[in-house]
């Protein structure tokens, strides 16, 4: 199984799914890293990216979970996924892949980015993520501003339920 861990940069896709995949005992993987190079260089001087610059990622995040897929690897991937057309491009296989979506408030996540250090994707991005936001409906919506034990423990009673 495949589940991915959505939302604004900022409201913990990365931390959460790392301890969802270790609780699991599961693969885990950032979107992140499948950014190529100019991606990383845009938002890093604070260029929101465009659809275009993110169809190559998207691309190589549609092969890649479909791979996973073929080979039954169960993985934990924290992603963006904002839109609604990139996550219908990801959502390769409704009986294999989950989708979680942990929702924030505005004010948590930009407390949260002005406090990160050593990452690219900095606070004054934070509007043009929301812009570009379609909030799904169906997903696993998580609260993202409980404990993350909380939010653990949630994500799998969903996953284990349904």
């Amino acid at each position: 199984m495949i589940t991915i861990v959505m939302g604004i940069s900022g409201s913990g896709k990365t931390t959460v799914g790392k301890l969802l995949a270790q609780s699991l005992n599961w693969d885990f993987s950032d979107a992140d890293d499948f950014h190529p190079s100019a991606n990383i260089e845009k938002m890093s001087l604070g260029v929101p990216l465009e659809d275009a610059d993110r169809l190559p990622w998207l691309l190589l995040l549609q092969a890649t979970i479909d791979r996973w897929l073929l080979e039954n690897k169960n993985v934990v991937l924290a992603c963006s996924a904002l839109k609604t057309s990139y996550r219908e491009m990801l959502y390769r296989d409704q009986q294999g892949i989950k989708i979680v979506y942990l929702k924030c408030s505005f004010q948590l996540l930009a407390a949260r980015l002005t406090s990160r250090e050593n990452h690219y994707m900095k606070a004054d991005l934070l509007l043009s993520q929301l812009d570009s936001l379609e909030e799904p409906e169906d997903a696993i919506i998580i609260d993202a501003s409980q404990p993350l034990e909380v939010i653990v423990r949630q994500i799998r009673n969903h996953l284990m339920c349904g």
